[in-house]
């Protein structure tokens, strides 16, 4: 009994210095930027008194960095869910479309990695799946930095994509979809237990670009949690011993998604809502033609810059759910 005390209270402790230290960060900035605009005031003053301009491109430069940070800062204060601060597992997986949502499935890969590259959030991919013809058929990556789940949390559901396909020799416009799944990594105080008797362990030969190494040893894991039927899968390393605590990782996710959603009898719950990979289901739809348009079906938020977007600009879109959530 007394070492379940123990345990118990060096866990609380642990979320209390978790806390803690997010509180101390949220100060440290406010700080830091109250000095910034103090000095800027001091520097417009000088400037006014003195009737010397020669600074006014360098208080201009001040002033438009300073609004950037303070729209960031208002945003993370909508971040305070419990796994808000947490790295992100985010899965893309194919829909309806064929050939065309292949292909789409790779676009929005592409358009994810470049939001993680342009907000120095690191990705490393955990599970990759090639189509036969085009694109690929899924893929799940694992993004790390502060508040990396509570911002993409807000890309989960169906993306929908309109244009005119380069696949059907009749030029004709095409509809295909893609599924983003997102789930929160776990950390050590946020961890779970899963009895091991819960498990069955499939081990199997890797595919896909990866050199030698790739179908030649059976270092890829695949774990389904029997009781629950979900599956998980990890062939991204060269160790089946990393690949098994990836798949673990993503495993635990799911199941901690599935508790807070108090819906476990039924397993497509876990990708929040999306419900099918097809017609009527999407978030958002990107429109190549007849006209640019991409345009988030919960809140509204839209943009002709189709082109900025698919090159990782999202966070009007990102920022717009945080809100409406928020209200």
């Amino acid at each position: 009994m007394q070492e379940s005390n123990f345990w118990d209270n060096l866990e609380k402790a642990q979320e209390v210095t978790q806390k803690a230290k997010a509180i101390k960060d949220k100060l440290d900035k406010y700080n830091e930027l109250k000095t910034r605009v103090e000095d800027v005031e001091i520097l417009i003053e000088l400037s006014l008194e003195e009737e010397d301009y020669s600074s006014s491109k360098e208080i201009k430069n001040e002033i438009k960095e300073l609004i950037e940070i303070i729209d960031k800062l208002k945003i993370e204060t909508l971040l305070s869910g419990e796994y808000d601060r947490n790295n992100a597992i985010l899965a893309l997986h194919t829909g309806v479309g064929g050939n065309d949502a292949q292909d789409w499935t790779e676009m929005l890969y592409r358009m994810y990695s470049r939001w993680c590259e342009n907000h120095d959030f690191k990705v490393e991919v955990l599970d990759y799946v090639p189509a036969d013809e085009a694109g690929i058929k899924g893929v799940t990556i694992k993004v790390s930095g502060e508040f990396a789940y509570g911002y993409l949390k807000s890309e989960k559901g169906v993306h929908r994509l309109v244009r005119i396909s380069p696949y059907n020799s009749n030029g004709k416009r095409q509809t295909s979809f893609a599924g983003c799944e997102v789930l929160p990594e776990l950390t050590e105080n946020q961890d779970i237990d899963i009895k091991s008797e819960d498990l069955r362990i499939d081990t199997y030969r890797s595919g896909g670009a990866g050199g030698q190494h790739v179908n030649k040893t059976e270092s890829a894991i695949r774990i389904t949690h029997i009781p629950t039927g979900v599956v998980v899968q990890c062939q991204s390393q060269r160790s089946q011993h990393t690949n098994k605590e990836y798949a673990m990782k993503m495993l635990k996710s799911k199941l901690i998604d599935i508790k807070e959603r108090e819906h476990k009898d039924r397993i497509e719950d876990i990708s929040g809502e999306q419900k099918d990979n097809g017609w009527g289901s999407q978030i958002r739809s990107y429109v190549f033609h007849p006209y640019n348009l991409v345009k988030d079906h919960r809140t509204g938020v839209e943009t002709g810059n189709i082109n900025a977007v698919m090159d990782g600009d999202i966070d009007m879109f990102i920022n717009g759910y945080l809100k409406e959530n928020q209200n």
